[in-house]
């Protein structure tokens, strides 16, 4: 017997069971409205507040207390003020006025309101049928930053945690677009050609993650040396593969570094381009601190050559001020993260195509469930724009350029560098006497401690 609609809608109905997350509308509103409140209050307040707390991991762990599990729940409106007081005053505020010891930026009011959107829709990144306009922000979004660097539009990218990950799916697809034999499908077992990558001494240590995780080892890198600004040494960079190719090494890559996060020294992009092309080398630029620097009309003129990398990584949770997690790795070739990442297994229906076919980034990236990241920097983008963005970018290199000649007219301070937003100097106590080593020793301690 066929049973009709009118039918089923006479069958009796049982109440749903209340699950334990769920929150009625109104409790949902009151709640939301007090936190908006107070996040208010505390980004208007924050430069009153401490940089970070005084107090120790084992002070924190008895205000957590020791506890397992509750065994039964919480009024979460008593929850959500219980988080509020233990982040407002247990933090360390990466956006505070005066925290000057990393770089990372203080979160966009927008970002922070974007981050609440995209966790309320909550789609899954990773399919475009699962997350259709989601994934469409985030190809727009990945085309707006490439604009923002000079870098051509027409090759792919996506959006990934940080510049670790970036810059470890910018190896990933070098290694697949330059080694010799089918890597992804024998690997480097018995292989007789070990691969190898060059980069400066002062490279970031992502360098050493990304090789180990890439099964080549640490030992695959090259070290070149640096010149009196702490760039690349490029003379020695030629030597250098000429000598491996000599010996049977295959060389695949070369990692120039803009900007260094220790002195924001930039890499000789322009020779390294060419040495890459003379090579047949991929050229792949680290610039997740400085890289945006280039929207900046005193960029180093070196930054506009990243315009001719193969890869380049960057990070919004720098310089475009969006709230961790974001970063972002751009591809000269359309097809070199497929190349390096596609899989198709038979309980993934999704198509992919470069062009304007649907975008299904879990195969050109390393993950399949990822979350709505481009939605925080999409508005971003578009609240201040490229001149806002350079005229911010700006404004903080003058401050580091501000803050250099005022140390250097310090009788206690003594100058070291200044590029993009870093300057670097040490304390010399009054008369002190320096040129020795253990003088240079002494120095190195005391500036240590002072630091710490």
């Amino acid at each position: 017997m066929m049973t009709t609609i009118n039918e089923v809608d006479t069958l009796p109905r049982h109440p749903e069971p209340s699950a334990a997350l769920d929150l009625e509308p109104e409790a949902f509103r009151a709640i939301g409205h007090e936190l908006v409140d107070r996040i208010t209050d505390l980004l208007a307040g924050i430069a009153d507040r401490p940089v970070a707390p005084d107090t120790t991991p084992a002070a924190l762990r008895t205000t957590l207390g020791v506890q397992p599990l509750p065994e039964t729940g919480t009024d979460p409106a008593d929850l959500m003020d219980i988080a509020t007081k233990l982040l407002f005053y247990n933090f360390t505020f990466n956006g505070h006025p005066r925290f000057w010891g990393y770089i990372t930026a203080s979160a966009a009011p927008i970002g922070i309101l974007g981050e609440l959107l995209a966790a309320a829709v909550n789609p899954n990144v990773g399919g475009w049928s699962l997350s259709p306009i989601a994934t469409e922000i985030e190809a727009q979004t990945v085309q707006w930053i490439a604009e923002l660097l000079g870098y051509p539009t027409e090759g792919d990218g996506l959006l990934v945690s940080g510049g670790n990950m970036a810059n470890l799916v910018g190896l990933t697809a070098a290694r697949a677009a330059k080694t010799p034999w089918d890597v992804r499908a024998s690997g480097l077992q018995g292989q007789q050609h070990p691969l190898c990558v060059y980069a400066s001494t002062e490279a970031h240590t992502w360098l050493q993650t990304a090789v180990d995780i890439l099964g080549m080892g640490t030992d695959a890198f090259r070290w070149i040396s640096t010149d009196a600004d702490l760039r690349m040494n490029t003379s020695e960079l030629q030597r250098r593969i000429r000598a491996d190719r000599e010996e049977g090494v295959q060389s695949i890559a070369v990692v120039g570094t803009a900007d260094t996060v220790s002195t924001g020294a930039v890499d000789p992009l322009p020779e390294i381009a060419g040495i890459c092309r003379e090579h047949d080398l991929w050229f792949h630029v680290d610039g997740a601190y400085g890289g945006l620097a280039v929207a900046a009309p005193e960029a180093p003129a070196d930054l506009h050559s990243l315009r001719e990398a193969d890869s380049v990584a960057v990070d919004p949770h720098k310089w475009l001020y969006a709230p961790l997690e974001a970063g972002c790795v751009l591809v000269r070739d359309p097809h070199a993260l497929l190349n390096a990442f596609s899989y198709h297994s038979p309980y993934y229906h999704f198509e992919d195509a470069v062009g304007d076919s649907e975008i299904n980034y879990y195969v050109h990236g390393p993950q399949n469930s990822r979350g709505f990241r481009a939605l925080k920097i999409w508005l971003a983008l578009q609240q201040a724009g490229r001149n806002g963005y350079a005229a911010m970018i700006g404004d903080d290199m003058s401050l580091a350029r501000a803050l250099y000649r005022q140390v250097s007219d310090h009788p206690l301070l003594e100058p070291f560098t200044q590029s993009l937003s870093i300057t670097t100097f040490r304390y010399v106590p009054e008369d002190f006497e320096t040129g020795t080593e253990q003088a240079e020793d002494y120095l190195n301690v005391l500036n240590e401690a002072l630091l710490t």
